[in-house]
């Protein structure tokens, strides 16, 4: 049957209207346009990724996938409403280099069931969020996820924050790509999470077209660290630096960190959960500023009787520990998790 140029372009034309109607019926009925839990433009970054990686270290090879679920936790699939605890933090405890058993949650998942708890600490960390990105976690991330109510939410928190300025112009400070800076990028994200076929297609590849190339982590210390490692310990700290004299030096950035900490207090406490935080330090430990953070903290936790670890007071400062200025070996990873488990046993029995 031959068509002449005007009615193979009338079929053509009526199969392409058919084929969007098809199209926009399916979106319709089926996508997330309507849905106020979608994440929209939200955690594009940090939902279904698989990962393969290589962790290097002290001549050892380790194969292993960085994996974030359909929820945005890293590790395996699970629903919101079947998490116990989580733990918040940035990439100190997100630790996309390492695999999932080298890190801090990894070890107290460990700890805690070689003491018999079966809790299982989900993984919750985002690179370079700070406790203003915590409190936007809440805002655009957990109140999307039903049935969400973990009885434990720890916040390993201090160093990020001291890089934020003293009063926060934007609520996207210090939130760690939760949102795409980019306006255009943002548009085109929350039209990929809201429709159905984009969202099935995505889901498809997650599960069963893993990513083949990898990426290589070395999990050595740097050279540059372990020559000129210089770790202010806690008690040097102590006796050296004025604490009322750094208080008041560091009077609006103190008072800041700890207005967001009580936010990130009425948060948890929103979700019926037992809300813990810990102070973190990194290589050269107990600097004027990361001190004062801390020692502030632990003062405002006992003030307001809030369940705290001081992880930076108890940590005794070696080069091992560290791979670089904030981010632990596997051996530092491991220590830092032992000073933990102790009192976090005694916060879960309460």
């Amino acid at each position: 049957m031959n068509f002449s140029l005007k009615e193979l372009t009338k079929i053509i034309i009526t199969n392409l209207l058919i084929l969007f109607t098809f199209v926009v019926l399916i979106e319709l009925f089926f996508g997330y346009w309507f849905d106020k839990d979608n994440f929209g433009p939200y955690l594009r970054e940090h939902r279904m990724k698989n990962q393969p990686s290589i962790y290097i270290n002290k001549g050892k090879t380790y194969k292993f996938t960085y994996r974030r679920n359909y929820y945005g936790f890293r590790g395996d699939d699970m629903e919101p409403s079947e998490i116990e605890a989580v733990i918040m933090g940035g990439s100190v405890i997100d630790e996309r280099y390492k695999p999932e058993q080298f890190t801090i949650t990894g070890y107290l998942n460990k700890n805690l069931k070689q003491n018999g708890y079966k809790i299982n600490i989900i993984n919750a960390g985002i690179e370079a969020q700070s406790t203003a990105g915590m409190i936007y976690n809440f805002d655009h991330w957990f109140s999307k996820l039903k049935e969400f109510f973990p009885r434990t939410i720890i916040y390993y928190i201090g160093i990020n924050d001291l890089q934020l300025p003293d009063v926060l112009t934007s609520k996207t400070i210090g939130q760690g790509h939760v949102k795409n800076p980019e306006k255009l990028e943002v548009f085109f994200d929350n039209f990929k999470s809201r429709s159905f076929l984009y969202d099935s297609v995505r889901i498809f590849k997650f599960k069963y077209l893993p990513r083949k190339t990898f990426v290589k982590y070395d999990g050595n210390i740097d050279p540059y660290l372990k020559e000129n490692f210089n770790f202010i310990s806690y008690e040097d700290a102590i006796n050296q630096y004025d604490t009322e004299i750094l208080k008041e030096k560091y009077n609006k950035k103190i008072s800041n960190y700890l207005n967001r900490v009580d936010v990130l207090f009425q948060e948890a406490k929103k979700l019926n959960s037992n809300p813990i935080f810990i102070t973190n330090i990194g290589s050269n430990g107990h600097t004027k500023k990361m001190f004062i953070f801390n020692y502030s903290l632990m003062e405002h936790c006992k003030n307001n009787k809030y369940n705290c670890i001081d992880v930076a007071k108890k940590l005794k400062g070696k080069y091992t520990y560290w791979k670089g200025q904030a981010h632990t070996t596997r051996e530092g990873s491991e220590l830092i998790a032992n000073l933990i488990t102790e009192d976090l046993i005694k916060f879960i029995k309460k």
